[in-house]
């Protein structure tokens, strides 16, 4: 019989379960990102493999990663070098990342060490992972009675013979969950299409730097952003250019621009936008860059400045209004991101820091578009005269003296350039020019249209300025 001693000093038992473990990783996180979280580990391992390499324009050029699914399997196998040894043993395949694992200075968007196990669990309850260095080959295996048993955690790591022909990972998940098997049913479905769309747009940016992905065989093309600037044709100091901002803050490199993608929106496309038929509405709005890889695309509310501090609300207006914030650090938890690495910490203090400059840079940019509102077929002349460039390739293209250093701050780099933008020509104090307005039969229109330029889509606002035009030729002669 125990003693009263004996059952002071008893204890409960306090570990997790991992059915409880599994539940609480997997609940909040959407399938499509789970992949693409298993996508991100294939960018860690580039990062590891061109850690020492001397800089590039195309870091990721020849690392490619290929997608596979069906209703019986997952897969997804790159050529990214590979998880080391010591890295698979300490903490790749562990509940969490610890504070002293040999990839805390790598530019990844992982904080937590659980993208893996969760995209895994997620999908499915059993799973094999391999993996080949320049050292040596391994094979980690997670089999449905792993899950069950919450006595033992290590799971079976095994040395093999090379098995794969070059350098990178394969993970193949099976016994997939009823939900996942629908979701995987066919290789064109709604989850196939929507994955295209969103790699283009999240690793957009990657893959413009050489990186090749591919979903059942169809390679992902990129949506890169490019942004007006016309400064080889200034006019009285004016010229269409983007707003610049860059600075080093706590070991965080920060750029940001914004700007014009396209000519300014036509009467004609806000009308179909408030009417509910979306038409280029999708590439405006704010895209942040978190080590290279896309966590926020194309955001129109207030959490990128919209509405707050002057700025206007998204209207469809601003349609050619888009802007881009990169941020870099070998320190991910210094990066604004959320838990999923889709999203942006709002309180973080350094996108709060940012978020006045992206605020008074989308100013520059409403406040252009209000100025020309009616005036829509001259500025349209104007910026079909710009080029499209990469908002990476700006900084290097604005010479030192046109930059202005940010009052007020200690950090030596942090400088931003205003662009001065053009603004339409006025007359005793007001814009000399009115609208003329009138309503004709679709079908007229494109009937004129094809007169006038051999081309019936035209816009009706081009239609009508070259009408104007023409009959004001003839009558000036």
């Amino acid at each position: 019989m125990a003693s009263e001693n004996d059952q002071k000093s008893s204890t409960v038992k306090a570990s997790p379960t991992k059915s409880f473990f599994v539940d609480m990783l997997t609940r909040d996180i959407e399938l499509e990102d789970a992949i693409l979280d298993l996508l991100d580990n294939c960018i860690d391992g580039i990062q590891r493999t061109i850690k020492n390499s001397p800089p590039s324009d195309n870091p990721y050029e020849k690392f490619w990663a290929k997608l596979t699914f069906s209703s019986e399997s997952f897969t997804i196998e790159d050529n990214c070098g590979g998880i080391p040894r010591d890295v698979a043993q300490d903490y790749a395949f562990r509940m969490g990342r610890p504070n002293n694992n040999v990839d805390n200075d790598l530019y990844t968007i992982g904080t937590y060490g659980i993208g893996m196990k969760r995209s895994i669990f997620k999908m499915g309850r059993a799973s094999e992972v391999i993996s080949k260095t320049e050292k040596d080959s391994f094979k980690v295996t997670i089999y449905p009675d792993w899950l069950t048993d919450d006595m033992n955690w290590d799971l079976p790591f095994e040395l093999i013979e090379p098995d794969l022909k070059e350098n990178g990972t394969s993970i193949k998940i099976t016994d997939l969950h009823p939900s996942i098997i629908n979701a995987f049913s066919s290789p064109q479905s709604i989850l196939h299409n929507s994955l295209v769309s969103k790699i283009s747009h999240y690793y957009s940016y990657i893959i413009h730097k050489g990186f090749t992905v591919s979903i059942n065989e169809v390679k992902v093309t990129p949506e890169p952003l490019k942004l007006l600037w016309d400064g080889a044709n200034q006019i009285d100091g004016q010229n269409i250019a983007p707003y610049l901002y860059e600075m080093e803050k706590d070991g965080v490199e920060i750029k940001l621009a914004i700007g014009f993608y396209r000519p300014t929106a036509s009467e004609e496309e806000v009308d179909d936008e408030m009417a509910g038929n979306r038409r280029t509405s999708e590439t405006a709005g704010w895209t942040i860059v978190c080590n290279d890889r896309v966590v926020l695309y194309c955001d129109k509310t207030r959490l990128t400045g919209w509405g707050e501090e002057k700025v206007p609300s998204y209207h469809p207006q601003f349609i050619a209004i888009s802007g881009v914030v990169y941020f870099r650090s070998p320190d991910a938890r210094k990066l604004p991101i959320t838990t999923t690495k889709r999203g942006i910490d709002a309180s973080s203090d350094i996108y709060l820091y940012v978020k006045d400059f992206m605020r008074e840079g989308l100013k520059t940019f409403t406040s252009y578009t209000n100025k020309w509102k009616g005036n829509h077929v001259e500025e349209k002349q104007r910026a079909e005269k710009a080029q499209l460039v990469a908002p990476s390739e700006l900084f290097a293209r604005i010479p030192d003296d046109k930059w202005t250093k940010v009052k007020n701050k200690t950090s030596k780099s942090e400088r931003k350039y205003i662009p001065s933008l053009p603004v339409p020509e006025p007359q005793n104090g007001e814009v000399s020019k009115k609208n003329i307005r009138f309503s004709r039969p679709l079908k007229e229109i494109k009937i004129v249209a094809d007169y006038l330029f051999e081309d019936s889509d035209r816009e009706p606002s081009e239609v009508g300025n070259e009408c104007f035009e023409k009959i004001l030729r003839e009558a000036m002669q």
